[in-house]
């Protein structure tokens, strides 16, 4: 990657970038290795050049030419996924000159530079839908995050995201949340216990769902049960497991049902919840708010390349 200051710029960027940071309500989030990013983005951009390449850029553009290309953000929202886009643009160029103006995690308006790119136009424009559609798109799990987890601030109430993401996309999506200001459930079935209600028709109840799972996992493992009633709610804290989640219960019943686990057991709450329904749900007390829209249904984040006229 070849990183350029763009001298003539640089005291505007770093304005912004000190700007930027300054808007930023948690800690930034570390990076994903490159490892585990690159695989995706050369498959993404190998599905989009399909099997002659960009038909248009190559026609249109001499093969030597030049450009200067701005990432901006067109609405408000939380920037995530940057690393992913960079990637993209020196996998098609390798001598691309990059900027960053704003890192993961910035809280962008509407206008906000993100990041400039100097390069062989051809190879900036085959970049260009791969590079937007990762950054949208976890741009956009980010900020659905944040839009819940600003509103539950002040109860000190964590969101948590779930297993419904898109096929091969987990670990940038949860990576997004986290960005937001979110924390992440289990990654896979096998980093954690929890037993749903179908397990427990299947094994045939409770306690004998509990007990078969603490001697079937090592003593690092939790077993976390999913409860719809006080009375199972009860049965689990008398079986001793770590976390109970609370699905679907009304404001009074999850209530009720903090004021029984009393601090035995972590508190999760789930049941379609929104950034309007969440601050009453933190207010009950739980831990945990588990939503899952903000993996698979949350809209992007509007944000364009823009080429720089000479």
């Amino acid at each position: 990657m070849s990183i350029n200051s763009f001298s003539s710029q640089a005291e505007s960027v770093d304005t912004a970038a000190t700007q930027s940071a300054s808007k930023n309500t948690h800690p930034r989030t570390p990076p994903l290795p490159r490892l585990m990013l690159e695989p995706l983005v050369k498959s993404a951009l190998l599905e989009d050049l399909g099997r002659a390449g960009d038909l248009t850029s190559d026609a249109i553009i001499p093969e030597h030419t030049s450009a200067s290309m701005r990432l901006v953000a067109r609405q408000e929202g939380v920037l995530a996924g940057l690393d992913l886009a960079r990637m993209a643009f020196e996998c098609m160029d390798p001598q691309v000159q990059i900027r960053i103006v704003r890192e993961d995690g910035a809280r962008l308006s509407a206008g906000d530079q993100i990041a400039i790119f100097k390069g062989n136009a051809r190879a900036l424009l085959g970049a260009e839908r791969t590079a937007l559609n990762f950054l949208c798109h976890l741009s956009g799990v980010a900020s659905a995050t944040a839009s819940i987890s600003d509103a539950i601030r002040p109860y000190g109430t964590r969101i948590s995201c779930t297993r419904k993401t898109a096929p091969g996309l987990r670990a940038i999506q949860k990576y997004a949340v986290r960005v937001g200001g979110g924390s992440n459930h289990r990654f896979g079935l096998d980093d954690a216990v929890l037993i749903k209600d179908n397990h427990i028709v299947v094994a045939g109840s409770v306690r004998e769902a509990v007990q078969r799972a603490r001697l079937g996992v090592g003593h690092m493992v939790r077993i976390q049960l999913e409860v719809d009633t006080l009375a199972q709610l009860q049965e689990a804290l008398d079986l001793g497991v770590d976390a109970v989640l609370l699905d679907n219960m009304s404001l009074d019943i999850l209530r009720e049902a903090v004021a029984l686990v009393d601090g035995r057991a972590i508190t999760e709450a789930s049941g379609r919840i929104t950034a309007e329904t969440a601050p009453a749900v933190a207010q009950t007390g739980v831990n945990l708010i588990a939503v899952g829209w903000i993996t698979h249904s949350a809209p992007i984040l509007d944000i364009g390349l823009d080429a720089d006229h000479d």
